[in-house]
């Protein structure tokens, strides 16, 4: 399996590509802002041809570029229901602060011509792989994860984590749409049950593991301990 990811914009969100190998198919995951021209310059070198967009939540920082790149591609965008209004209103899921930042620009948002809804427990057959579809609400309301079997001997599966799981940390619960005690539960129910060899990829900051986060990471640590 071949991925490949990148800090995007200014949020240094990260953009992932997914392929079995080079010159086939390839899915992409979270194309932030300023994410095109990584994503050109990946499918390039890596000769690909992407025909997915997956979404692990709604916020502008993870889906800036979701239409400019399935519309390149002509590739279907997968979002969970519960976000899919923030593909045409990001407003709605931001902070004042990044409504702020944004106010007096020229931005338009609109849904790509081809988006299809995610349910808890999908199995997603892309380009020659399967994403195990996870809901895991708390950061927003249709936040997911996406499970890949990786043939590995010390790795079982990758997990594209989005906002859920960070290297020490996990995601925030104040914008709108978050909520805390969700996250703690999807993080007991659908993180606290994984193998120790799963490798987490984030969408913010370095990869880890469900083993090391499971021992080292304070709010895991907590849910341990109730």
């Amino acid at each position: 399996m071949l991925i490949a990811g990148f800090p995007a914009g200014p949020w240094g969100t990260n953009c992932y590509v997914a392929a079995t190998g080079p010159g086939s198919e390839c899915v992409i995951v979270d194309p932030g802002m300023d994410a095109t021209a990584g994503v050109v310059e990946l499918v390039r070198e890596h000769r690909l041809k992407p025909v997915a967009v997956l979404v692990t939540h709604g916020h502008v920082d993870h889906m800036w570029c979701v239409a400019p790149v399935a519309g390149t591609y002509d590739a279907t965008a997968w979002v969970h229901p519960a976000d899919r209004h923030l593909l045409t209103d990001p407003m709605a899921g931001m902070s004042p602060e990044t409504t702020q930042m944004l106010l007096g620009g020229d931005h338009e948002w609109a849904e790509p011509d081809d988006v299809r809804e995610l349910a808890d427990g999908q199995d997603l057959e892309l380009a020659g792989m399967r994403f195990v579809v996870d809901h895991t609400p708390g950061h927003t309301a249709g936040s997911v994860t996406f499970r890949a079997p990786y043939d590995a001997a010390d790795v079982s599966a990758v997990m594209f984590a989005g906002d859920l799981l960070f290297a020490g940390s996990i995601g925030r619960t104040d914008l709108p749409g978050g909520d805390h005690p969700t996250m703690m539960r999807s993080l007991t129910s659908k993180v606290l049950t994984l193998p120790d060899d799963v490798v987490v990829l984030p969408g913010h900051g370095e990869q880890t593991s469900i083993g090391r986060e499971r021992a080292t990471n304070p709010y895991l640590l907590d849910l341990q301990e109730r």
